[in-house]
Order: C-alpha cells, then sequence, then structure tokens
C-alpha cells in the first residue's frame, strides 16, 4: 500500500476532483483525498493524500498558505475574477502611482474581515453557495477573520493606451479561508477602482512549496517507468505536518498507545491540542492532550 502526501502541480483548467480522479486511476487506488480546494482556472500548489494519509488531511486544513495573484483594475464581476459576469465596468479612471498603491495594501496587513465571494464553495445551510447562485437562489455569504501575514507589492502596469489592461502583482501569505477573490476586489474598492481577479497561482500550502510540486506530466512519467511503486513524488506525510506539535511517547507506552489507550503525562505544558505522536523516533499517529485527565489520547493510529 502507498502511503503519503504528493505535492502536485495542479495545471489550470483542471478541478481539484480531476487531480484526484488522475492520482486514483494512475496509481490505481481508492483513497486518495485532497486539501484546500483551487478554482478550476488556478493554478499551484494541491497537496494530495494517498493510503492512511488520507486520514491525516484534516490536519492540514491550519496550516498557511501563499499565493501569486494579478489584479485587473477597470472591472467588477459577480464571480471576483475574470470568468465571471462584469458587473461594473470604468476604464477611465487615473492610475494610482506605487506610493498609493503600497499605502492601500498596509491596511489589508494583519487581521482583517473578509466577506468571500458568492460563486464559492462556502456551505449555507448545507448546500455550496454556488449551486445555489446557479438555481437562481439569493445568497448572503457572513463575514469572516482572517489574517494576511504577508501582502507585498511586485508590479503595477497600464497598457490602456496600447489597447491593454491596467493591473496590479501581489504576492500574498495568509491564514486558512482567505479568499484571494474577495481581497483582490477589497484592494480595488480601497484604491477607488473597480477590480477583479485575472490571475491565480498558490506557492504554498503549509509545508508544500512550488518548487518541489510534481505536474502530472511527471507523476505519470514516473508511473510508467517505475516498477516496485516507491516513487519520489509521495512522500512520508507526518514529514508535511510541522505546523501540528511533535510529542515523543515512552516506548514502554507504544503497545497501548495503538491499541486505543491513553497514556498520563503530568509535565505536559500546552493547551488542548493535537499532536504527531512518536515512540522512539516512529511516528504511532495522531493523538490529543486531554488537560482535565493530564493524559495523551489516541486519535488516528497509522503505524
Amino acid at each position: 500500500m502507498i502511503n503519503g502526501f504528493i505535492n502536485v502541480l495542479k495545471p489550470p483548467g483542471m478541478t481539484s476532483h480531476d487531480i484526484v480522479g488522475f492520482i486514483r486511476y494512475n496509481l490505481h487506488m481508492k483513497q486518495v483525498g485532497h486539501a484546500g480546494t483551487l478554482d478550476p482556472g488556478a493554478a499551484g500548489v494541491l497537496p494530495v493524500a494517498v493510503g492512511k494519509a488520507t486520514r491525516l488531511i484534516e490536519y492540514l486544513s491550519d496550516a498557511g498558505k501563499s499565493y501569486r495573484a494579478e489584479i485587473l483594475l477597470g472591472y467588477e464581476t459577480d464571480s471576483g475574477d475574470d470568468t465571471g459576469k462584469v458587473l461594473n465596468k470604468d476604464l477611465d479612471f487615473i492610475m494610482p502611482d506605487k506610493e498609493t498603491v503600497l499605502k492601500a495594501l498596509e491596511e489589508f496587513k494583519g487581521e482583517i474581515t473578509q466577506v468571500p465571494p458568492a460563486h464559492s464553495a462556502i456551505k449555507i445551510n448545507g448546500h455550496r453557495a454556488c449551486d445555489l447562485l446557479r438555481r437562481g437562489i439569493e445568497v448572503e455569504i457572513p463575514s469572516r477573520q482572517v489574517v494576511i501575514h504577508k501582502l507585498e507589492l511586485l508590479g503595477i502596469k497600464d497598457d490602456r493606451n496600447c489597447g491593454g489592461t491596467a493591473n496590479i502583482l501581489i504576492d500574498a501569505d495568509c491564514s486558512k479561508g482567505t479568499y484571494i477573490r474577495s481581497l483582490c476586489a477589497d484592494i480595488g474598492a480601497k484604491l477607488g477602482i473597480p477590480a477583479t481577479m485575472s490571475f491565480l497561482v498558490r506557492t504554498r500550502v503549509g509545508d508544500f512549496p512550488l518548487e518541489k510540486a510534481y505536474s502530472i506530466e511527471e507523476i505519470k512519467a514516473e508511473i510508467e517507468k517505475t516498477e516496485n511503486e516507491e516513487y519520489s513524488f509521495v512522500n512520508k506525510a507526518e514529514d508535511y505536518l510541522s505546523h501540528v506539535r511533535r510529542y515523543q511517547l515512552n516506548p514502554a507506552r507504544q503497545k497501548a498507545f495503538c491499541n486505543g489507550l491513553s497514556s498520563n503525562d503530568y509535565k505536559f505544558e500546552g493547551s488542548e491540542q493535537a499532536l504527531l505522536v512518536y515512540s522512539n523516533d516512529v511516528f504511532l499517529g495522531v493523538g490529543r492532550y486531554d488537560s482535565k485527565n493530564k493524559s495523551i489520547v489516541p486519535v488516528k493510529i497509522l503505524l
């Protein structure tokens, strides 16, 4: 059985579900799942879990993410990107200078309130908002608190004089739940210009960086030439969960842990939290700290 995480470079035009189907078909496995959905038009890092590692996908939800995005100025769309219906168009604006853009970006750093786009997979009463919109049902998306750790200006371009467009290119590091489409529109609003996202690449999900991602062509080529199923693109899942605290269990309690039994630890310092549990540096699975009983409780055994 193949177990681990795959850092997949999702191309534009494929859905995240398409990538899962590709991995299932080529590895001949049913246990395949992904973390952090990417829009079909977006590209970049898509963590995919295979085998027992699928049980660890939920622990990737708290991992931070990084994006490179292009903001198209002069257009506002219902979807927040350039695939949507244009709601507002104004191409006669004065292009803001670098200092004005930098000042606007500063206001989005740190914890901010954001309203995700209605054309998203957010659940409203058990139904995806985008599905409700397709059925003609109006939806109201609640605001949420997200954190923008870094927001960097990479470039400003204005080619309107030669029939082109006006754009701003940014890099963003952010918390889970952040919608870059909403961020692009909000930046435009701060500048007083209609804006929508015209390009997006996810450059990182936690410990999954873009420069170490495998394209679907690379994955397929390695599968075709490898006979022992030891693929370089499949990595140990625990190596990609550095944001989850690591815990060394007393080796004398290893069997008990693997049998679902708790182990007391009166010296543990920390709140209730998930833990990657090891014994003699062998990964056993995920546990949690029970502060009331001062013990390490097994949650998912993977050994």
